[in-house]
């Protein structure tokens, strides 16, 4: 046997993505490189690791195996190299974070520093919504998962970052009174939801059924960007997080609809499974979190503080 380390990592890749297209995008390696890669790997055994039918790559029964040992092979690796800078009086190891997608506006912010003061911690990211963010917590997959909303079913630990505050949000189209609207408008509107599962979903659906507001038409879409294109093209409006929108209110795409009973509020919590066994990295970022996340507040999220209160201004 004669593989690579390099073949390892791309047949693992390979083996996650089922494609090569999708395998070399996330490496940032060509299509052609990656192919001659699993062909190397494979060249090295009599069983076949995949197969191709139709035009879907499957990993075979075998392929699976392998791709566990090849794993095993690369966690030990990285332990080696972590070792090796711990010795070195280094912070080391990885630090593996689950995030809904909307905390993707809030986790770059309070991470940022932390990985440049320790150059050889590993930053693993998961960004996906609620359902499996709770998932990768509950399975222990992950150190720690960033949510707006607490779950339900899980004992955790938590560390408070920032307020999360939630508006009715249109385009140019959508034109209401700059004083609050009743919520009654909701129903009058083609509302646009994000997918079953996320967060920011449920916030929304939990408001419209408390208000007992029936809605004529609706939408759904798996992204909060594809939620805000759809806004942007005229399509409806939605009930989003202030954090995701910087960009369009200063640009004027999008504007905040006054209604009554809004903003929705919900906090953005760094969590943890209680009795939790931190490692060094995880342990020295919590501790990092507590010392910083004021100052981190102040520096960079000043705009919101100052967007609400334009939101809250009354007019006359």
């Amino acid at each position: 046997m004669n593989y690579t380390l390099h073949q390892l990592l791309i047949f693992l890749k390979i083996t996650e993505t089922k494609s090569i297209t999708k395998a070399s995008e996330e490496l940032h390696l060509t299509q052609p490189a990656v192919s001659i890669q699993l062909k190397k790997l494979q060249d090295q055994f009599d069983i076949p690791l995949t197969e191709i039918i139709g035009r879907q790559l499957y990993v075979t029964d075998f392929g699976k195996e392998i791709a566990v040992a090849a794993q095993k092979i690369l966690n030990e690796v990285h332990a080696i190299n972590h070792k090796t800078t711990a010795y070195k009086g280094q912070l080391s190891g990885r630090l593996k974070i689950s995030v809904v997608s909307t905390g993707k506006y809030v986790i770059p912010y309070f991470i940022s520093d932390f990985l440049k003061e320790n150059q050889a911690v590993e930053l693993e990211l998961d960004v996906t919504n609620k359902t499996k963010v709770i998932k990768s917590l509950q399975t222990n997959e992950v150190d720690f998962s960033l949510v707006s909303l607490l779950p339900e079913n899980i004992e955790v630990d938590k560390i408070d970052l920032m307020e999360n505050k939630l508006y009715l949000v249109g385009n140019k189209d959508f034109k209401f009174s700059e004083r609050q609207n009743d919520k009654s408008i909701i129903e009058n509107i083609p509302i646009i939801y994000r997918e079953k599962g996320s967060g920011t979903r449920q916030v929304m659906e939990r408001f419209l059924e408390s208000n007992k507001l029936q809605l004529v038409k609706k939408m759904e879409l798996t992204s909060n960007e594809a939620v805000k294109q759809a806004l942007i093209a005229g399509l409806g409006c939605s009930i989003m997080p202030l954090i995701g929108l910087k960009n369009e209110l200063n640009n004027g795409d999008l504007h905040i609809i006054p209604i009554k009973g809004l903003p929705l509020k919900s906090t953005w919590s760094l969590i943890w499974q209680k009795q939790k066994n931190h490692s060094p990295v995880a342990q020295a970022f919590i501790t990092y979190l507590m010392a910083n996340k004021s100052k981190i507040m102040a520096e960079k999220f000043s705009w919101i503080y100052t967007t609400q209160q334009s939101i809250a201004a009354p007019v006359f």
